[in-house]
């Protein structure tokens, strides 16, 4: 190797060391200084993208960021019916709050219920049920997979206020 090549390595191994890289989930004390949280990240959306777990929702759903909005997923499995309610924080005291959107799409991965039955990934469409001058608060769509009792994890993409909105959930993060 040239003295450049090696000069550009050692480059790189010292700003992965300064800027706290190590095994996923793992917080630096440099970001722990920056008042990052236990997970290694900071209060917007985690370290490198990962997801950071918000309290459970006034409905006892997940509650997830989608853009930078806060909304809960709930399911009922009796009816096969899931639900995106928008809300104004990210705990059970948190209230319903309207967004502009007319529609969003809800994906989920396989998962297994407690007895090890495979569910197969879903895409729902995601329908309000109070809309009102262009915004509702509730969103909602149904499936015959989600008569499983399972955890689910997914993905909900849309639009609000006419920009592309996109977050994920995973139920049990709460």
């Amino acid at each position: 190797m040239t003295n450049g090549k090696w000069l550009v390595l050692g480059v790189l191994v010292t700003a992965l060391a300064v800027s706290g890289c190590g095994p996923k989930g793992e917080a630096s004390k440099n970001e722990a200084a920056k008042g990052g949280d236990k997970k290694g990240g900071d209060k917007k959306g985690g370290k490198d993208g990962d997801h950071v777990p918000h309290g459970a929702g006034p409905n006892g759903g997940v509650i997830f960021d989608l853009g930078k909005d806060h909304a809960e997923f709930t399911v009922d499995h009796t009816t096969k019916e899931c639900k995106i309610l928008f809300v104004n924080g990210d705990n059970k005291d948190a209230k319903a709050m309207a967004v502009a959107a007319t529609e969003f799409t809800l994906s989920t991965k396989a998962t297994k219920t407690k007895e090890g039955t495979v569910v197969a990934p879903m895409t729902i469409k995601m329908q309000p049920t109070d809309a009102k001058d262009g915004k509702a608060t509730t969103f909602v769509g149904t499936d015959p997979g989600l008569g499983n009792v399972a955890d689910f994890e997914g993905t909900l993409t849309g639009q609000i206020n006419g920009r592309p909105a996109s977050g994920s959930f995973k139920e049990g993060d709460h």
